[in-house]
């Protein structure tokens, strides 16, 4: 379905004399969490130097290069009929994710936050998160988005030994990755870096090792996820092939409880499951997601959700090959090939699902409000006899410890 496009003059990218760049970024501080939902603008940069056999995201290889002029004139344009499609909104943070951010010229990332400050709004201070990898990471090119306004970087990282950055198919070795987050630390005022675990082969001392390691590197946040066997990717097909072995299930299970143990007692708390951070430095992009916030997504199979017109969520999909994502947006003025509008119980089926990741749970008040149903209070009273849940100051519900380790069957126990 076509919708209306707010048409506005793109901003020059060949000029910092504009509202982001006058507000000089190199020194506004990151404003923190308000609590709130939050709106939250998602661009993604789907080119990546080499395709790990781990990922599933939306990543492409082009080896005769890009033309980063012409997607960027696509990206602007389907920001103003994507603006015109949520209307004016408060824009909470931006993360500017993919593919490889760090591969674009801080020429293109600058000209990218000046549209969605032109068409949004982006207010002083704003988190504006992009990622990058150790082996694009440059001085000068940091220091160039830095200028744009990029005020954090999250790295991937993956591992910090060279055994496992071969076997994770990563371009760079462990001192390419330190060098990175010296830069990073020296140049952003927020830092977060990904490490995968639960790899083949992996003791709870060695990770832990390594986990402390990271630790004492980390600024302020860190992203530490279990190595999963995606549908479509090399390494679900050698695991399909029992040619590549995870640790079971008991193992993994240690692992997680150890990552969590040990990030706690450095000052590091899990405020999701994944994610760790100093108190006051979670990620307020990521924060939206998971409160179930609005979001808008650009690019090359970028998802958005938002309230439409009718109160109830749209949530986009866009065309996943990058020509072909271009091509729709010269022709329609955008590239979403699918959207749905969610009603009353599968947005409340959606907050459970993000919330309860969340260590502070949901707000039960606003759960019901949106779901337009209460959970049944002999099957809560049941899941909080058995600790999978918990209630935190009669306003919130939360899934225990040992909840998030079984959250799939919780939801759906909660859901029924």
């Amino acid at each position: 379905m076509r919708m209306p496009c707010r048409t506005a003059p793109a901003p020059s990218g060949n000029s910092r004399m504009n509202a982001l760049a006058s507000r000089d970024p190199a020194r506004s501080p990151v404003n923190g969490d308000d609590g709130t939902p939050g709106f939250g603008v998602y661009i993604h940069w789907p080119f990546c130097a080499a395709k790990c056999p781990y990922c599933d995201f939306n990543s492409h290889v082009r080896h005769a290069g890009v033309d980063q002029a012409a997607f960027l004139a696509a990206f602007r344009r389907e920001m103003e009929t994507m603006r015109g499609w949520t209307g004016p909104r408060e824009v909470t943070s931006v993360f500017v994710g993919g593919g490889t951010p760090s591969l674009m010229e801080p020429a293109t990332v600058a000209a990218l936050l000046e549209t969605a400050d032109a068409l949004w709004g982006l207010p002083a201070g704003i988190e504006i998160t992009m990622e990058a990898n150790p082996s694009s990471a440059d001085a000068g090119r940091f220091a160039g988005y830095r200028s744009a306004g990029v005020n954090r970087l999250s790295l991937g990282v993956q591992a910090l030994n060279d055994a496992d950055l071969k076997f994770l198919g990563r371009l760079h070795d462990t001192e390419e990755a330190l060098r990175a987050i010296d830069m990073a630390r020296a140049t952003f005022p927020r830092l977060s870096f990904d490490l995968i675990y639960a790899r083949p082969g992996q003791a709870l001392a060695a990770w832990e090792a390594e986990l402390r390691r990271a630790v004492g590197l980390a600024a302020d946040h860190l992203s530490l996820y279990q190595l999963t066997m995606e549908e479509g990717t090399p390494f679900r097909a050698l695991f399909e092939a029992g040619r590549l072995a995870l640790p079971d299930a008991d193992l993994a299970a240690d692992l997680y409880d150890l990552t969590h143990a040990v990030t706690a007692e450095l000052g590091l708390p899990a405020y999701e499951i994944s994610n760790h951070a100093v108190p006051g430095a979670e990620s307020r992009h990521n924060l939206t997601y998971w409160r179930y916030g609005d979001y808008v997504g650009t690019g090359p199979g970028a998802h958005g959700r938002f309230a439409g017109g009718d109160g109830r969520k749209r949530v986009t999909i866009a065309e996943r090959i990058p020509e072909r994502w271009a091509e729709r947006v010269a022709e329609a003025g955008h590239g979403v090939v699918d959207e749905e509008m969610l009603d009353a119980a599968a947005q409340g089926d959606e907050m459970l699902l993000m919330g309860l990741r969340l260590a502070e749970g949901i707000d039960l008040a606003r759960y019901e409000a949106l779901s337009g149903r209460s959970f049944d209070p002999a099957r809560l009273a049941m899941l909080q006899g058995e600790r999978l849940v918990e209630p935190v100051s009669n306003s919130r519900l939360r899934a225990t410890p040992a909840g998030r380790r079984v959250l799939d069957a919780l939801i759906a126990e909660l859901a029924a």
